[in-house]
Formats: C-alpha cells, structure tokens, sequence
C-alpha cells in the first residue's frame, strides 16, 4: 500500500477516479474474504480482518471502501447466504481478485467502525512526520506547546479507537456482539475521528487544505463513513435505544389539536 497507492492516490482522488491497475495488488495481499474459511481465502480471525482493514484505510479510505465492498458485503453474504455450488463457483475467483464484486447490501458495522481508525492512523502519521520537518523561527512545529497538545490528543484518540474496535471483534468473535454494540463502536469512532482529522488541518495550517498532505484528502474521505451504514444519530438512537428499552426513533404522538 505504502509503495503502490499512497504515491498515486491524491492524483486519482482530484480526478474522481479509481486506479483500477492495483486491484492485482491488493489481490496479492492475499487478505480478500477476510473470516472466510476455504474456497482460496484466508481465513483470518475477525480481529485480523480488522487491523487488515486499518491498515488499509491508513493509506487510503476510499481503498479501504472498495475493499470492504468486496470482501465482506459481497463475499461474506456469499459465505453465509449462498448455495455451495455458488461458494464454490464465485469465492476463490474473488479472494485473488480475479473477479471484482459489487455492493450487496449487508450490516457489516464492525469493519467499517474500523475505517476511521485506520484513516487517523495515517494523519497522525502525517502531522507526526510533518511537526518534526517542518520549521519555524528556528526550531521544528514539533517544539512548540500547542503542537505538542494537538499530537497528543490525536493519539489519544487513535489509541481509543483501537480499543473499542478490539472490543468489538472480541465480542464478535465470543458470540456476545449487539446491534447496540455495533452502532455505538461505529458512531463514537466517527465522531472521535471527525475531531483527530480536524486537529490534524490546524496542526498542517494552510497545507491542511492541499490534498498533497493527507489531510484535506482524509477529511473529504471521512465524510461519507460517518453518514453510511448509519449516520452518527440514527447509531446513537439504536444503541440508546437498548440501553433504556425505549425506542426513540418515532416520536410520541401529539395529543393536542394544531389550531393551524
């Protein structure tokens, strides 16, 4: 990823295009299917998948988007809702890559709570490598208190997100994960994640704009993660709703007349 889609990414991201050519690539990785055993796929635990899927995002989010498409609203669906002649038929052709699949629409909430890690990942690294250049008045951003507070609480924040989304695949993995569980992962590493990459643009100043720094790229790619799947309400909602027995999705009805 490093050495093949972070060079060419902001490039393609301004064009509104995919570069197709690393689809061979990431099919390389030998990661595509994810938890699935059998059928040419890995066959990797559920908290494999999700560093996987960071680690991915780290580098690009709208990889780690075609990706999750993929690998798990489509192949996964496949796995679990398919016939054995179709496992047999469409899976080992879609672990290499050889054939790439469209949306199906699942819930697939716990890889995509992961998403967001990963894109904080790599604008931390960026800001980290970024103070520590970059100088000012004689001395590095780095030196500087302020700087200082902002890293650290972008760290604090990815180091946060890491342990809820562990905390999701080991309830996954034990049989224990609910749909309240699930949203709140989602919609609190978004929101977690909205504040990092903001950090991030005011630690860059004006390169916190320019897609050549991660950033500005980041913010734009993490937009639509925090709206699909579920916006940050509507996940709000669905765990509150769990954790009161109230379900607040519908309000009450009026009982008074509108004079209107």
């Amino acid at each position: 990823m490093e050495k093949d889609v972070a060079p060419i990414m902001a490039e393609y991201w301004e064009k509104a295009e995919f570069p197709f050519q690393i689809i061979p690539k990431l099919g390389a990785l030998r990661i595509a299917g994810g938890t699935i055993k059998g059928y040419g796929c890995p066959g990797l635990s559920i908290t494999a998948n999700a560093f996987a899927t960071a680690e991915i995002a780290r580098v690009d989010a709208s990889c780690s988007t075609f990706f999750l498409v993929h690998s798990s609203a489509a192949m996964l669906t496949i796995a679990l809702c398919g016939s054995e002649a179709q496992k047999q038929k469409y899976l080992p052709s879609l672990a290499e890559f050889k054939t790439v699949a469209c949306w199906v629409l699942a819930v697939l909430r716990v890889m995509v709570a992961w998403q967001p890690i990963g894109l904080c990942m790599g604008v931390y690294d960026m800001c980290h490598r970024y103070l520590k250049e970059r100088k000012q008045f004689g001395a590095p951003l780095a030196a500087f208190q302020i700087n200082q507070e902002k890293l650290v609480r972008m760290l604090g924040n990815v180091q946060a997100m890491v342990l809820i989304g562990w905390r999701l695949c080991k309830l996954y993995e034990a049989g224990k994960m609910t749909p309240g569980h699930a949203s709140m992962g989602k919609s609190w590493t978004t929101l977690r994640a909205r504040e990092t990459v903001a950090l991030g643009r005011e630690l860059l100043g004006g390169n916190g704009i320019l897609s050549d720094f991660l950033v500005a790229k980041a913010l734009g790619d993490l937009e639509p993660i925090y709206t699909f799947e579920g916006t940050y309400d509507i996940n709000a909602l669905v765990t509150g709703r769990e954790v009161t027995g109230i379900a607040s999705f519908r309000p009450a009805a009026s009982t008074q007349r509108s004079r209107l």
